[in-house]
């Protein structure tokens, strides 16, 4: 079965008490288990995993190339704007990536329009709510299995 990481950077443990009005009312938790449904649902296993230190997502990020993961989801929270250290790790690996937002980055404070991260992903989602981690995980599922996003 293909693995797939769902990456969640700093402060996403607070999702469902972090400015809801924002984020949502769902937890991380519940969120990961939803995903991982799905995922089980089109034959891959979801991994989850999420940190609020730089260092251990850029491991996280080097270890899924060794342990064969099939794509990943990645959100990497305020590290968006500013890590270009989380940028090289993305990379330096052959695994596709997917970088998603549950609010629009383009249409908050003007910090956010800027991911140094985006040019090296295959695609990203923002904007969509949680939403936004469904359509990252079929995209992911679209990229391993090697169909045209155009196709069903």
């Amino acid at each position: 079965m293909v693995k797939i990481l769902l990456l969640n950077g700093p402060n996403l443990n607070r999702l469902g008490k972090r400015e809801p009005e924002i984020y949502g009312h769902v937890t991380l938790i519940q969120l990961e288990e939803k995903l991982k449904k799905q995922a089980e649902n089109e034959g891959f296993q979801l991994i989850a995993s999420q940190s609020n230190h730089e260092g251990d997502l850029i491991d996280i990020i080097h270890n899924s190339e060794d342990e064969a993961f099939g794509g990943i989801i990645l959100n990497p929270g305020a590290f968006t704007h500013y890590s270009y250290a989380i940028r090289d790790a993305v990379a330096s690996v052959s695994v596709p990536v997917v970088e998603v937002h549950i609010s629009n980055i383009h249409a908050r404070e003007a910090f956010r329009h800027q991911s140094v991260i985006a040019a090296e992903t295959i695609g990203q989602i923002v904007g969509l709510g949680l939403f936004g981690y469904e359509l990252a995980l079929q995209a992911i599922i679209k990229n391993i299995k090697g169909v045209d996003y155009d196709e069903n």
